[in-house]
């Protein structure tokens, strides 16, 4: 989606489109493990405006997707939605030579020319947005670690060690008693 600059005023105005997903999902099956997979468009609603030479933008993007359980290698649909806003100035403006991120400048871009394209800024936000381990639920048991079965579904047969093997080398120590 691309937005004339000049077109862009200090009135706010809002819009919703659709963001394809097919980009995102070439970032995301380039991945080494592959967690994560839009299901639809990337649904956004955004609004913006004009305040001297920045540009001001903030809204909500929202995506079925569906994700790989990080405990129980299980699929399931995870409802990304994020908020976000960021500010594009431009890059004739540059930056003033300080080489440190700071938080806010996590919201702060440059433009060049007389359209902004949304899409990277869209795409880039929806990457921000999905959590680093997916789980289908925060009570997920995972798998067993010895016979695999999935614990949310069932509870295996193995029995439980009751100790640390960090400590299995204590075991071998015979103490005397006085």
């Amino acid at each position: 989606m691309k937005l004339r600059v000049d077109d862009i005023t200090a009135e706010a105005k809002e819009f919703s489109f659709e963001e394809a997903e097919a980009q995102v999902n070439v970032v995301l099956e380039r991945e080494p493990v592959r967690e994560y997979r839009i299901e639809g468009p990337i649904s956004v609603t955004v609004s913006y405006y004009r305040a001297g030479t920045d540009l001001f933008f903030a809204g909500r993007l929202r995506a079925s997707t569906k994700a790989v359980c990080a405990r129980c290698a299980e699929e399931f649909l995870w409802p990304g939605e994020r908020a976000f806003r960021f500010v594009l100035a431009p890059k004739a403006v540059g930056f003033a030579g300080e080489t440190d991120l700071h938080a806010e400048d996590l919201e702060f871009s440059l433009y060049e020319g007389d359209e902004i394209d949304l899409s990277p800024l869209i795409r880039e936000q929806f990457l921000l947005s999905l959590p680093t381990r997916p789980l289908c639920a925060d009570e997920c048991r995972g798998l067993c670690p010895h016979c695999g079965v999935n614990l949310n579904l069932a509870e295996c047969g193995c029995a439980a060690e009751s100790f640390d093997a960090r400590f299995a080398a204590l075991r071998s120590l015979k103490l005397r008693r006085s």
